[in-house]
């Protein structure tokens, strides 16, 4: 399998995201299948069903992230520098509206775009990459076209 590209913020969110689902989700949710149990009757305990069906979940999620995380190639931008690539913080400005956005090109794990985290399989992004600053963009979204140019790049 390929690897999958991650900063070192969302390797670490990740990581926390597993290490909780297994010491505190999970136990919490063993307990709670213990105590519906003691009520008796399984095939009518909505209780029961309830929490194995939100263990399946948690199970499931657990091993989603260690899947991710043993794929994860934690690149770290602060040692990058020049043209935009993964992990670039990028101020761009809507030739159109004049809107200014800063975004950082981040993993699809980590990719948050209201927090102004980009996802690099996204067509912003990979309209952006190999793209210096004063460079113009022509991006097909879907709500359009739209054309950025490129004020400025950092790697931090």
């Amino acid at each position: 399998m390929d690897k999958i590209p991650m900063t070192p913020q969302g390797f670490g969110a990740l990581e926390a995201e597993l290490k909780n689902l297994k010491s505190v989700e999970r136990p919490a949710i063993i307990q709670a299948i213990a105590e519906a149990r003691e009520l008796g009757d399984l095939s009518e305990n909505a209780e029961y069903h309830s929490a194995r069906e939100k263990q399946s979940f948690i199970e499931g999620r657990i091993k989603e992230l260690e899947g991710i995380i043993g794929l994860a190639d934690v690149i770290d931008p602060s040692k990058l520098s020049g043209t935009i690539k993964f992990g670039a913080k990028v101020t761009v400005v809507d030739e159109d509206t004049d809107e200014e956005k800063t975004w950082q090109i981040v993993g699809e794990h980590e990719a948050n775009i209201e927090a102004g985290l980009l996802n690099i399989k996204s067509p912003i992004a990979r309209a952006l990459i190999g793209k210096d600053e004063g460079d113009s963009v022509e991006v097909r979204t879907p709500g359009g076209q739209r054309s950025y140019e490129i004020l400025k790049i950092v790697y931090a």
